[in-house]
């Protein structure tokens, strides 16, 4: 039977706009092996543990300022990092107690799942990316979340794509200045990643 020439064309369209996911793709996986996160989880979702989990975060962000400074890459970066760890947690620790909370910090270092988010100008798209892990307590609240390497989380930092462009490709740039409401691919790797995390979830 001979393809009508719409059937043809929607053919090449599906080939075309797979080839291009998958391109997108590959891109965004570049950038989520380029890139540390920083991640920390309030004790529950009242007022007063959220407003300490922001007095951990000031706090791990203010020791960490210069952590980073000689890194040029993400694998020196998480070399000086996991030197570092037994540091990062004390230094939570610490913010809890001085807070009057009895608290524990539990600090992890591994793949975290984040969704897309935006940051001012910059998009980061979904999947699993390096993280440092900082749980409060129960970890049962709300949590927040930023770019550790390169230092997008510190305060008073220069433009946040003069700092990407240090450690991303230009290709890479490309995808983390686009904009996620005209950029449907965004949304359809989050869903990818949603669906996956849900059969994960049943096994």
């Amino acid at each position: 039977m001979k393809l009508k020439a719409i059937d043809i064309a929607v053919f090449i369209t599906l080939i075309i706009c797979i080839g291009a996911a998958v391109s997108f793709e590959s891109t965004c996986k570049d950038v989520r092996e380029d890139i540390l996160r920083l991640h920390v989880i309030a004790n529950s979702d009242s007022a007063k543990d959220q407003a300490l989990k922001l007095k951990v975060r000031d706090s791990i962000l203010k020791k960490s300022e210069n952590l980073f400074t000689d890194c040029e890459d993400i694998i020196s970066a998480e070399k000086i990092l996991g030197t570092s760890l037994l540091f990062l947690k004390q230094t939570a620790q610490n913010a809890v107690y001085n807070e009057g909370y009895s608290y524990s910090v539990k600090v992890a270092f591994g793949k975290s799942y984040f969704p897309t988010r935006v940051y001012e100008n910059i998009t980061l798209p979904a999947g699993y990316y390096d993280a440092l892990k900082i749980i409060i307590g129960e970890g049962k609240g709300q949590n927040w979340w930023c770019v550790m390497f390169p230092s997008l989380c510190l305060p008073g930092a220069c433009k946040k794509e003069d700092i990407l462009s240090d450690v991303l490709s230009d290709k890479e740039m490309k995808l983390v200045l686009s904009k996620p409401e005209y950029e449907v691919r965004f949304w359809l790797v989050e869903k990818y990643y949603d669906i996956k995390n849900y059969f994960s979830s049943q096994k």
